[in-house]
């Protein structure tokens, strides 16, 4: 049957595409390999050798393949959003925000100055210089309707076209560019980068200190919280007999006693002004009852609820020291809200611990099943809100909408009771799959008429035009933020992806750099980028066409 061939043609289009850009993505020039983004290039050179994908079918898969790498991407990196962002996103969106202003400068001056005067192929090859598919959408949207005709909207996507490989290429490029000009190495930044994680207000720190200050003497851990005024737990008490003890709220302290305390770096001397000295002291070869153990969260009904809410010294006789989320500690805080994944070490008896385990669940199986109703419920509100009309025609997308309501509901779906979490593997696999169909959509897509509008004088142009729109932004903006304000390099390399809209720019950083910085940075810009990009393509065709 000829359907059943045209879609086996395009099944076997596709996995070839795929296999073989991610094979030659593997290999490494002058010690650099693409990854995944070899995909897009593959994908061009089938295009153009005329094979063809039916064109719903290629936008589906395209648009289908955006939207999960999206998803997964704001489910992942959604939870420290709102606390990146006053670390540091107001200035990372004004940076963002440069480097739009810097292309849209650039795109009027060849306008005005230069010699490309069609401002349908100029926002065109602004949309691919940039990587931004939704930009192209509407600005084709908006010229369609002011001309009642397909040609200008023809001439802006073969502008696109021609500048989108080497967009990508660009971005990459840049990011060597502020490497080189900075000397910066790689692993130095990664170092950086978790120490200063490690280092966080919520990272847990442990010391032990001895009762000296005899002002404290009597008071109870409730009435110390009153007098220090910071999160802090005291996980265990050891007497003058060397008796070890888990202390409630209610105990109290007395000259000479041994505090084992968890709080947050920056508190440490705190502490030891208060109390009395730090001291050396070996708890675990220390003969005691007391056990510590780790229990998972693997039951939904304690996805969200606060710490406090469990009750472990009155229920338990329990101390909850610190709670380990995907791989990074966080202090134990009452406040602290919990989700499901979470990993939490409490010290106290065997038999108290496996009370409380069997209560949160503790079942590493629970953890492997996918929570595919979340994924699709949150894809559908990300279409919904994709779609909304945010002022003057203008939408988010099938790329912004998902994007924001991932990083919403990872951060807030446990109010729906929604489950977000995703294991490793899972969040990677739907990550990949998704920038893989993207990627050969695109390249298959741009393949066919690539040759006949770059290779003349007018494509040339398009492609020049289109790396200097990509290239001298990202240049200029990357050493203001490395020369002035010291961003470390793994951020910038996500606020370059992330201002341009770029997943395959970013898929390289992720994987070059073995670290979440860039998709951190990349999702604190993304959403106000993706935005003022639908804005500038429309406004520029709206007041120039």
């Amino acid at each position: 049957m000829p359907g059943e061939v045209s879609i086996a043609s395009t099944l076997l289009l596709y996995s070839f595409v795929i296999a073989a850009g991610i094979f030659i993505g593997k290999i490494k020039i002058f010690g650099v390999s693409l990854g995944v983004t070899f995909v897009l290039f593959v994908g061009i050179l089938l295009g153009h050798f005329g094979y063809i994908v039916d064109p719903n079918i290629l936008k589906f898969v395209r648009e289908f393949g955006l939207i999960l790498f999206i998803f997964s991407i704001g489910l992942q990196v959604g939870p420290g959003f709102f606390s990146s962002f006053k670390k540091g996103g107001m200035r990372l969106n004004g940076l963002a925000v440069l480097i739009i202003l810097l292309n849209v400068t650039i795109v009027l001056c060849v306008y005005f100055f230069g010699n490309v005067h069609d401002i349908s192929a100029l926002v065109g090859v602004m949309s691919g210089a940039v990587t931004n598919t939704p930009g192209l959408a509407a600005a084709q949207q908006a010229i369609t309707q002011m001309t009642s005709s397909p040609e200008q909207a023809n001439l802006m996507a073969s502008g696109y076209a021609a500048s989108y490989p080497l967009g990508v290429v660009g971005i990459i490029l840049s990011m060597f560019i502020i490497k080189w000009i900075f000397g910066v190495k790689v692993d130095n930044e990664i170092e950086a980068i978790e120490k200063e994680q490690e280092e966080s207000q919520l990272k847990p720190f442990f010391l032990t200190v001895k009762v000296t200050n005899e002002l404290v003497d009597g008071k109870s851990l409730l009435e110390l919280h009153d007098i220090i005024q910071t999160n802090f737990v005291v996980s265990r008490i050891m007497e003058a007999d060397g008796s070890i003890t888990i202390p409630k709220s209610s105990t109290q302290i007395h000259i000479g006693n041994l505090l084992k305390v968890v709080c947050s770096a920056a508190d440490a001397d705190r502490f030891k002004a208060v109390i009395g000295p730090e001291v050396d002291t070996d708890w675990e070869s220390t003969p005691t009852p007391v056990f510590s153990r780790r229990i998972v969260i693997t039951k939904s009904e304690y996805n969200g609820v606060t710490l406090g809410s469990l009750r472990l010294h009155k229920g338990y006789q329990l101390n909850a020291t610190r709670v380990n989320r995907a791989g990074v500690d966080l202090l134990a805080a009452p406040n602290l809200r919990l989700q499901m994944g979470d990993r939490i070490t409490v010290v106290g008896d065997l038999e108290d611990i496996d009370r409380l385990a069997s209560r949160l669940g503790n079942s590493m199986k629970r953890l492997n099943q996918p929570n595919l109703i979340t994924i699709f419920v949150g894809i559908i509100l990300g279409i919904i809100v994709g779609s909304i009309n945010v002022g003057f025609g203008m939408k988010l997308g099938l790329a912004g909408g998902p994007l924001v309501v991932a990083i919403l509901l990872s951060r807030f779906g446990y109010k729906a009771k929604l489950v977000t979490y995703t294991s490793t593997s899972a969040s990677m696999m739907l990550r990949e799959l998704g920038i893989c169909l993207f990627l050969a959509s695109v390249g298959i897509g741009a393949g066919k008429d690539f040759a006949a509008s770059v290779f003349n004088t007018t494509g040339m142009w398009w492609v020049i035009w289109g790396f200097i729109i990509t290239v001298v932004p990202l240049i200029i903006v990357g050493c203001i933020a490395r020369g002035v304000y010291k961003i470390n390099l793994l951020t910038i390399m996500g606020l370059m992806s992330g201002s341009n809209t770029d997943p395959p720019a970013l898929a390289y950083a992720n994987n070059s750099t073995g670290n979440d910085a860039p998709a951190v940075a990349y999702s604190t810009v993304y959403p106000l980028t993706m935005f003022l990009r639908v804005v500038a393509a429309q406004v520029l065709i709206l007041c120039l066409a």
